[in-house]
């Protein structure tokens, strides 16, 4: 599975045409830190430079609710289909073709809204990706920041961080730590790279739920 979502990234990169923004990834040098007691915490960055009237056109706060749908469709379609996204009245499920092979349960996600910044918080219950030890513990989150000072002639920039903190993998606990980092970490860092990158399109997906349509921008 590694080897084929590393292709269709690939692949992906190569057909990429003349888009309306710019990504640069500018994560951390360390992105992955895993504690003594095998807590992980992996964070992701980029930032977007676009044109100050797209900006413009997609800050707004419906569309921090759509981003949080883009990353679960981005995920889907990178994995195949294999990995689905399954909605419930207080819970997503992250699932491998079905349940009950649910990889990962998080709460329904938390919003704060800012007039320069935006998060989505998804609190993380179980899964089959989560050590017992774990459960009910940690956060996967996208936090988004506008760079936007204003100059003449220098085009605003948006800065993308997609944390997990506080996690407990399952494959750590169950194999090692060198087995977790060789695979589901890597891979991890993988997908979200190329998620970060693919937000180029300013193509965002519409929340299947909408709690922020209508909402105004504060």
């Amino acid at each position: 599975m590694f080897l084929a979502v590393a292709g269709l990234i690939a692949a992906r990169q190569h057909r990429r045409r003349r888009l309306p923004a710019r990504a640069t990834i500018v994560s951390p040098p360390r992105s992955t830190v895993i504690a003594s007691d095998g807590a992980v915490r992996s964070t992701q960055s980029a930032e977007l430079t676009l044109p100050r009237e797209e900006l413009d056109r997609i800050w707004t706060v419906p569309n921090l609710e759509n981003l949080g749908r883009t990353y679960w469709r981005f995920l889907s379609r990178v994995t195949l289909g294999l990995i689905r996204v399954k909605y419930g009245a207080n819970e997503r499920c992250v699932v491998l073709l079905m349940r009950p092979f649910t990889l990962l349960r998080f709460d329904a996600p938390e919003y704060t809204v800012e007039s320069d910044h935006g998060e989505i918080k998804w609190r993380i219950r179980d899964g089959l990706l989560v050590s017992r030890s774990g459960r009910g513990c940690g956060f996967l989150a996208i936090d988004v920041w506008r760079l936007d000072d204003g100059e003449p002639g220098v085009q605003p920039r948006v800065r993308i961080d997609m944390e997990v903190a506080n996690f407990y993998p399952s494959i750590a606990s169950s194999f090692s730590t060198p087995v977790y980092e060789a695979t589901q970490s890597s891979l991890h860092v993988l997908i979200t790279h190329a998620f970060l990158r693919s937000l180029t399109t300013l193509d965002l997906a519409r929340s299947k739920v909408g709690r922020l349509s209508g909402t105004p921008q504060p």
